[in-house]
């Protein structure tokens, strides 16, 4: 019989104090049990005790999903130190595994480095050497509408055949591969005005037939993209009085992929219009080109004028956006239109969670061919902050979202007198009434405390927190509470702390320290009162620094080129907003309201679009990368000490609209320039046919002899290999560009250069003249140094001066260490 239970500190590992948590509040130990001395039987053995402990333990291995849940099984380190055998696979053994899985050769430099190739010997097998075995079993059922998904069918560059891009040949297409009964509902949409290809839903087998078509480039799913959510363009220099062009201005048109014509491949219906019925395409649209409205504010709140960068410029709005989300094949249906309509400038304030192949990446091919056809594409960097940029090819022109000097505070004011800032766009006034608090259990019956501290769904009651504000230890708790008919809620502004967001209620979001203090408060007293007072304007000192939300770099799939671009407002921005939405994330606050306030790379990506259109007002026939050069290389230098990742976050720094019109010198780079670029990041031509169409690529494809992948990019970035643990090691790298001349007729221009203990940095040569409009001269930047293990990252500069204009460049050496701290095998 069992006598005594012996919690030991070990846990099933072995090796640790820890115990190990499985569901909820469930823990397993590692216990001893203890059955007293050794009898003569046989309850002394091992299968004894393994019997004993199968009648009483719900083990791992009764999960439905099995070993598609626990892989193996718990690991267990005493035993794993002597295995017996072992499986061994070698890197050559992965390679032709992912060459045999269909991978073509162009793949593993793409992925790993130019160094990387595909083994000269294949097998047919794609069996590797894996310590478990799994085999797919493909069964002769009948497709089911609930087995289709929707397919992007990309035929590339649009040919001479117009045929081929009819949606009669498109149907045809599908005729031969789809089932009879699904072939009336299978085609949903056809490209065809600047590139070929349509949307279709598919079966796995019929998509496999399709691909065999030579006609087919590629095919793959429509995903769901997110959205990436006044004062701003005064705190840019952009002020209402400023130097403009109206006749220009106004026959500029901005693309806005949001707006008038709209789109829905994934549930077509009915009820379908160009209305936004969720703001963000209002307020995008509105930044880059609202015309100025006096007394514009949300609740009084940021009162002031509201207006667009260039107020005379027409806008061409695209809907692609749903409250559900944003459609792949949608967004590469809205590139077709924008480009065959003739729009000027396209602002995309949409992007990935993460970065993703070129391949498969609609936005990046979908800006290429705009840029092929004169268009500067804008778009956000997303809102993953500190996470990667998704935004990685060099034509799209990539925006941070920063701060300006305004900012939005809620103050609350405990029972005890103690006064504490908070952030959110609180419009509500509660008359210096002081309310009682509720926390935990006292606002619930039916959940845990902690659940209820959290307030959880469904955990706080109606009858338990009436005139009562509620504090909440999760931001999205705000909402429970405001579905309880609570009064206000106080929460930790972990969602993004220096950001104020729109209430549904009297509500603040409060730092760490300061949240930590209202507990002690709770808990010191039961009188326990607090009063949160309307949000007021403050100045922001520290502006413009980039917001903690935006993403930041490095580019992970196109090293040498510096993402993000550059920074401009996002943070607290009004703007005109639909008022068919909820102004807040709550959908059961149902104000309406015709300005909101809101923040994002979103909100920063159409001030970048609003700039580029001012600028090309000045000088229509710029080429994209000119106008883009001149925002780059005229932003406002900003200050590396607040934000650790430099340029990784800020990208050449704040755009400056008004210097961008008259840049001195730019940076211009041809469609044939990419291709070459693309070629020599590790593209094949048949790869890059595949993507643009051999219309695109043209007959030579990519050159024979492969130099650097430097491109004559406005921004100059190197990675060192890993030195991860190493001492510091010596370096040296080029960059070759070329300028032109797009100020005065006659000029000379010196280069200055920034300096360090760390580095040092030559031009050859260091002075350049012009003598004509237009005129391009050439030269080579070259930094040198040594490395050091503990500061990954080098942040230096190099620019051109005529006395009058400055064309500074950023210069970002840095160690691949910071890519691989990045998780990067979770981005593909």
């Amino acid at each position: 019989m069992v006598k005594r239970l012996a919690t030991s500190s070990l846990d099933p590992l072995g090796i640790t104090d820890m115990p190990a948590r499985t569901s909820r509040s469930w823990y397993r130990k590692f216990t001893t049990v203890y059955m007293g001395n050794l009898g003569e039987d046989e309850k002394s053995s091992p299968t004894y005790h393994t019997n004993m402990l199968q009648e009483v333990v719900d083990t791992w291995r009764m999960n439905p999903k099995a070993e598609f849940s626990y892989g193996t099984g718990p690991i267990y380190p005493v035993k794993a130190i002597d295995p017996g055998l072992v499986y061994e696979t070698s890197p050559d053994d992965y390679l032709k595994f992912l060459c045999n899985s269909g991978r073509n050769e162009s793949m593993p430099s793409k992925l790993f480095g130019r160094s990387i190739h595909f083994p000269d010997l294949k097998t047919t097998s794609t069996y590797l050497n894996y310590p478990t075995m799994t085999l797919r079993v493909t069964t002769n059922s009948h497709a089911t509408d609930q087995e289709r998904k929707i397919y992007i069918v990309y035929m590339g560059h649009l040919g001479e055949n117009e045929e081929e891009a009819s949606p009669t040949f498109h149907s045809n297409m599908l005729q031969d591969v789809v089932e009879s009964r699904f072939q009336s509902q299978s085609l949903i949409r056809s490209y065809g005005r600047t590139f070929n290809g349509f949307v279709a839903s598919l079966t796995h087998e019929e998509k496999e037939k399709l691909a065999s078509r030579k006609e087919v480039l590629s095919i793959f799913p429509s995903i769901t993209l997110r959205p990436q959510t006044t004062r701003s363009w005064d705190f840019m220099g952009l002020g209402k009085n400023a130097k403009r062009n109206p006749t220009v201005e106004s026959d500029t048109i901005m693309g806005k992929l949001i707006g008038a014509r709209y789109y829905n491949s994934a549930a077509p219906s009915e009820t379908d219009s160009a209305r936004d019925i969720v703001g963000h395409g209002s307020h995008t649209a509105s930044i880059a080109a609202g015309n100025a409205v006096s007394g514009a504010s949300f609740y009084g709140i940021a009162n002031g004028i509201a207006r667009g960068g260039v107020p005379s410029a027409r806008i061409a709005a695209y809907k692609v956006c749903l409250p559900s989300g944003c459609q792949s094949a949608d967004i590469l249906a809205a590139f077709d239109d924008a480009i065959a309509d003739g729009v000027d400038i396209i602002t995309i304030s949409i992007g990935n969670p993460k970065p993703i192949l070129l391949e498969v990446d609609v936005i990046a091919i979908g800006s290429f061919f705009a840029s092929n056809k004169g268009i500067l594409v804008v778009q956000s960097a997303g809102n993953s902050g500190p996470g990667l940029v998704s935004s990685t090819v060099p034509w799209l022109f990539t925006v941070a979202a920063g701060t300006t000097d305004r900012g939005i505070i809620s103050t609350v004011v405990l029972g005890n007198g103690a006064t504490m800032m908070g952030k959110a766009v609180n419009p509500f006034d509660l008359k210096e009434k002081r309310l009682p608090l509720a926390y935990g259990k006292e606002a619930t019956s039916t959940c845990t405390e902690q659940e209820a501290m959290e307030c959880a769904e469904k955990c706080i009651e109606k009858g338990r927190v009436n005139g009562q504000v509620v504090i909440c230890n999760r931001y999205q708790g705000m909402g429970e509470a405001f579905n309880a008919g609570a009064l206000g809620s106080v929460v930790p502004s972990t969602k993004a702390p220096d950001v104020a967001f729109v209430v549904p209620f009297p509500a603040s979001g409060l730092s760490i320290p300061f949240f930590t203090e209202l507990e002690g408060y709770f808990n010191s007293t039961k009188d326990h009162t607090v009063e949160i007072l309307k949000s007021e304007m403050v100045h922001n000192d520290h502006a413009p620094s980039v917001a903690s939300f935006s993403s930041r770099g490095p580019n992970v799939l196109f090293q040498r080129i510096l993402k993000p671009d550059v920074t401009a407002p996002g943070v607290e921005i009004l703007a005109a907003f639909s008022p068919l939405s909820s102004p807040s994330e709550f959908p059961q606050d149902k104000r309406s309201v015709k300005y909101n306030i809101l923040s994002g790379t979103s909100m920063s990506c159409p001030h970048v679009a609003g700039a580029a259109a001012y600028v090309k007002s000045f000088h229509p026939k710029w080429s994209p990368s000119a106008i883009k050069s001149a925002l780059m290389t005229t932003a406002w230098r900003m200050n590396a000490t607040k934000d650790p990742k430099a340029e990784f976050s800020y990208g050449t720094g704040h755009i400056d609209p008004v210097k961008a019109a008259d840049p001195g010198l730019v940076y211009e780079i041809s469609t044939e320039d990419y291709i070459v670029f693309l070629c020599n990041s590790g593209y094949d031509s048949g790869t890059l046919q595949i993507i643009f169409g051999a219309g695109v690529i043209g007959p030579a494809g990519c050159p024979e002899n492969r130099t650097s992948n430097d491109l004559n990019y406005p921004a100059m970035a190197y990675t060192l290999k890993s030195n991860l643990g190493k001492k510091s090691a010596i370096f040296s790298a080029k960059f070759n560009r070329t300028v032109t001349n797009v100020g005065p007729i006659s000029s000379i221009y010196k280069a200055t250069t920034s300096s360090s203990l760390r580095y040092n940095i030559t031009v050859e040569p260091s002075i350049l003249k012009f003598t004509t409009l237009g005129e391009r001269r050439s030269f080579v930047v070259t930094i040198s140094g040594k490395t050091n293990p503990k500061k990954p990252l080098i942040s230096a500069s190099m620019e051109w001066s005529d006395g009058v204009r400055s064309v500074r460049s950023p210069i970002v050496v840095y160690s691949y260490d910071i890519i691989k701290d990045q998780s990067l095998s979770n981005h593909y």
